[in-house]
């Protein structure tokens, strides 16, 4: 009989248990940073248009609450699966996938459990090894805008250096432990939500004190609210999900949380209820509660455009918003009000990278354990007990994948895109397994247990098709980046397989649990 990771690896690790509530929840909220991306995604959701060319910004927030209700789905299949296998220690999903199977008496439902932890584990990769990547770009890329403000202007290679150095900060902060990560992320926390309140404060009383200074995009404050249009609601969620991903990373930290069973479950929904709730639907409202034709830029042919057309134009909406209040209500310190904050935001991705590089490679370490990755990404450093050798190794892919996003926008959205892929995956495959876990047990719950992870599973599957559908059928640049991110998931897909492959051919392991490779 093949044996899995009913007893996981992590189970018996090294690591540390020196994580509480407070410490599992800080590290999920890093990964969401609405301050980051509040910054980041708000030029792409006031550019969006459906494919007749109809924008769908005046739907922003509404897209962004159906998001949130969407990403809520999944988180409380990821905190239903964390009480009940509390000892998932790094593994996450990819320990869950497995369990969910095994755990059943019936061997047709056993045999299975191999084939699912190892999708699920593709997926995580998809998601956790791109994903730095990314942020390593947008550092990049913010680094350079705000020293442009200064008339400093970096060249390409500048910036691939410049994102290289970070990547190498990041990995350096994961190596030396969990607990100077975590508190490098609840700094980071604690810094960008008290600029978000700031921002948020800033833009209401602008809109308040300046009723006739300009003509504002949204009537009131219902007209911020409520929808314009369902498929613009639809059509802002594609973008909308994406900034809400990360709540699920703290079900990683298992092996190094005091009191898993209690404290990652509600890790998971808090640090949503936090970020996504609290601070993302506040400051989303303020920056469209106060936009107004008094935001002025340059459209793609030179020409004067204000509103929603010159956040759509400028690489720094928030940036310009922060400038121009700043300006016109605090006696013109928009500038520097503006480079504070754009100096917050850089904490923010720092904090987002850095969860994610523990995230990512706790899941690789748990699979190395397991026989199902290199051995090199299972080894302990025995001083901080990290995987440093997994820490590098992301080190340098993510300095090469945050370089493809530095040199050309399509650069840059086709490996978001790749690891979108990858999330939503994950996420569907979680929701599925969370159906599959509960079915059976004494804990089951219709609601919780059914309901709530299937609308997860089609939710997820809808935004990853939609988002996929939209940038193929938008053709030019939307078809590359599209096409591309589909390349780069069956690259790693093809490569999986075959390492795959060449250790059932050692090992005489099966995909079919309880088969012999030659069987």
């Amino acid at each position: 009989m093949e044996v899995g990771i009913v007893d996981s690896p992590a189970n018996s690790s090294p690591m540390r248990r020196t994580l509480n509530l407070t410490g599992v929840t800080v590290n999920a909220m890093a990964l969401i940073a609405p301050g980051a991306f509040l910054w980041i995604t708000y030029q792409v959701q006031a550019s969006q248009t459906t494919p007749a060319g109809a924008s769908t910004a005046m739907d922003m927030w509404p897209g962004m609450l159906f998001a949130l209700v969407l990403a809520f789905l999944t988180a409380i299949s990821y905190s239903e699966l964390a009480k009940i296998y509390p000892d998932a220690g790094t593994a996450s999903a990819y320990y869950f996938a497995e369990k969910a199977f095994l755990d059943k008496n019936e061997p047709n439902h056993q045999k299975w459990a191999r084939i699912a932890k190892l999708a699920t584990g593709w997926a995580a990769h998809l998601f956790y090894w791109v994903y730095p990547g990314v942020m390593v770009a947008f550092m990049a890329v913010l680094i350079s805008y705000i020293l442009g403000l200064f008339g400093i202007n970096l060249s390409v290679p500048a910036d691939i250096a410049v994102g290289a150095v970070f990547s190498v900060l990041v990995g350096y902060i994961a190596f030396r432990g969990v607990n100077g990560s975590t508190m490098t992320a609840l700094l980071m926390n604690v810094i960008q939500l008290t600029a978000l309140v700031f921002f948020a404060i800033l833009a209401i009383v602008y809109r308040l004190v300046n009723p006739t200074h300009a003509t504002f995009v949204h009537a009131n404050a219902l007209s911020v609210i409520l929808p314009h249009s369902m498929l613009g609601v639809l059509f802002q969620s594609t973008i909308a999900i994406l900034v809400f991903v990360g709540f699920e990373s703290c079900t990683a930290f298992g092996a190094e949380a005091i009191n898993p069973r209690r404290d990652i479950p509600r890790a998971v929904l808090i640090s949503l209820l936090i970020q996504g709730l609290v601070a993302y639907m506040f400051e989303y409202f303020a920056a469209n509660f106060s936009l107004s034709n008094a935001l002025v830029g340059a459209g793609a042919n030179g020409a004067k455009v204000t509103g929603w057309d010159a956040a759509a134009a400028s690489s720094a909406p928030i940036g310009d918003m922060i400038h121009l209040y700043g300006d016109t209500i605090l006696g013109g310190i928009g500038f520097g009000l503006a480079v504070v904050i754009a100096i917050t935001v850089a904490l923010a991705i720092l904090g987002t990278t850095l969860a994610c590089f523990n995230t990512g490679v706790r899941v690789s370490y748990a699979m190395a354990q397991d026989d199902e990755m290199p051995e090199l990404l299972g080894l302990l450093h025995g001083k901080h007990a990290t995987p440093h050798m997994a820490i590098w190794v992301m080190v340098v892919v993510s300095a090469i994948i945050g370089a493809v996003g530095t040199i050309s926008v399509v650069g840059l959205t086709l490996i978001t895109l790749a690891s979108n892929l990858g999330t939503f995956v994950l996420y569907g495959l979680t929701c599925y397994w969370t159906i599959v876990a509960f079915g059976g047990r004494k804990e089951f719950n219709v609601f919780k247990h059914l309901l709530v992870p299937a609308l997860g599973l089609l939710a997820n599957l809808a935004m990853l098709v939609t988002i996929l559908f939209m940038g193929i059928l938008g053709g030019g640049a939307s078809q590359t980046e599209s096409v591309g991110a589909l390349v780069v998931a069956l690259i790693w897909a093809v490569l999986s397989g075959i390492y795959v492959m060449l250790r059932n051919r050692a090992t005489g392991r099966s995909l079919i649990v309880g088969t012999s490779a030659g069987a």
